[in-house]
């Protein structure tokens, strides 16, 4: 039964994922569609992170009253039918409402089932978050190729979404009947709205250099390889190729990491071969070794929010729900605000100079890994 309950909860995240990756390839033609220029449509979008960061904490409190189960039921069936809203939006201010609604389920759906992994955790006795997160990153990888098979064969945006939302709904549909009950298992009362442990604290600085370390690579990798590296536009897309691939393929070795050598050791080797990899990156002037580099930060990166929120839920104890949202929150902060910044000092100090900043974060991930519960003793 516990194994079932984690397919199902492994086909969430997979879902999750793929829902996010589908809309993403259909933003230039929204912003043609509305006549939007790029400021504007850094405006739009940032209605999807504020729905995010608001709606992580109230889930926190959601997922201690009504439990994960229920509350990642809710919330990703509400994320794939809110998929096709934004594409259908007859006007600015209502596909901002519905981008706004989108990045709210979406956050509400990575508290809740990153706490219900918390209870499947509990049943298996050892580290499994990781292979949870390399499920989303597949599903990412999955949508994003099909949305660019649909547009080749000239899919049109709304057939492509409206597809989408329907299989993504049968499928989180499917798997919400098999999800683990957390009636029993210490998924209770969430603590009320507060000041976060100095524990927590940490785990959100942390968690906030990591995904800011991640949104960063994710978003100027390839403009670094084009712009600093003079690399063709082929050679450019593969920095971020190499990123996301070998986070997958980091996400799917983690638990075992864990389970062997404990979270702090990972988390700490983690950061330092991200760190590496970036400061190669930036000292080799060869777009290949670039490329090599960009792989290098992702296997590194690949493992620092599984066990962030893995030692969160540790912390919670009964408020599981809460603790990850007080982890997510400046980590969703920390993955939103990357980009920008990284483009703010670059237009100062030049891109080279700016990327540096994210080694600095990797180096603070990895001075700050003793700090975890039980940093230094394996699962077994």
């Amino acid at each position: 039964m516990i194994r079932r309950a984690r397919w199902a909860l492994a086909t969430m995240f997979f879902v999750n994922g793929a829902v996010v990756a589908s809309w993403v390839p259909h933003i230039p033609a929204v912003k043609s569609r509305h006549a939007l220029t790029d400021g504007q449509l850094g405006l739009v979008l940032l209605a999807m992170a504020a729905g995010s960061v608001v709606a992580l904490p109230i889930a926190g409190r959601l997922v201690g009253r009504f439990g994960s189960r229920s509350m990642t039921a809710a919330a990703g069936l509400a994320l794939c039918l809110a998929l096709p809203l934004p594409i259908v939006s007859p006007d600015v201010i209502v596909l901002s409402l519905c981008l706004a609604l989108l990045g709210a389920c979406n956050g509400a759906l990575d508290v809740s089932m990153n706490a219900n992994a918390l209870v499947v955790e509990r049943y298996y006795r050892r580290s499994i978050m990781s292979s949870f997160h390399a499920l989303w990153s597949l599903g990412g990888v999955v949508g994003a190729v099909l949305a660019s098979g649909a547009m080749w064969f000239g899919v049109g945006d709304m057939a492509h979404v409206v597809g989408a939302s329907a299989v993504s709904t049968l499928a989180a549909a499917a798997a919400a009947r098999r999800l683990v009950s957390t009636c029993a298992q210490g998924d209770g009362p969430a603590a009320a709205f507060g000041r976060p442990t100095r524990a927590l604290l940490v785990l959100g600085v942390l968690a906030f250099c990591g995904l800011l370390a991640e949104g960063a690579i994710g978003d100027w990798s390839a403009v670094y390889l084009h712009d600093s590296l003079a690399a063709g536009p082929a050679v450019a897309a593969l920095g971020f190729g190499a990123f996301a691939l070998a986070m997958t393929a980091g996400r799917l070795t983690g638990d075992r990491l864990v389970e062997h050598l404990g979270a702090g050791v990972v988390l700490r080797a983690s950061s330092a071969v991200a760190a590496a990899g970036l400061g190669a990156v930036l000292l080799i002037d060869a777009p290949l070794a670039a490329v090599v580099g960009f792989a290098l930060v992702g296997l590194g990166i690949a493992n620092v929010v599984p066990v962030l929120f893995g030692s969160a839920g540790k912390i919670g104890g009964p408020a599981a729900g809460s603790a990850l949202a007080a982890v997510a929150t400046p980590g969703y902060v920390g993955f939103l605000s990357g980009p920008p910044l990284i483009g703010l000092v670059a237009e100062q100090l030049g891109l080279r100079a700016a990327l540096a900043t994210v080694c600095a974060a990797c180096a603070l991930i990895a001075l700050g890994a003793g700090r975890l519960p039980g940093a230094n003793i394996p699962s077994r």
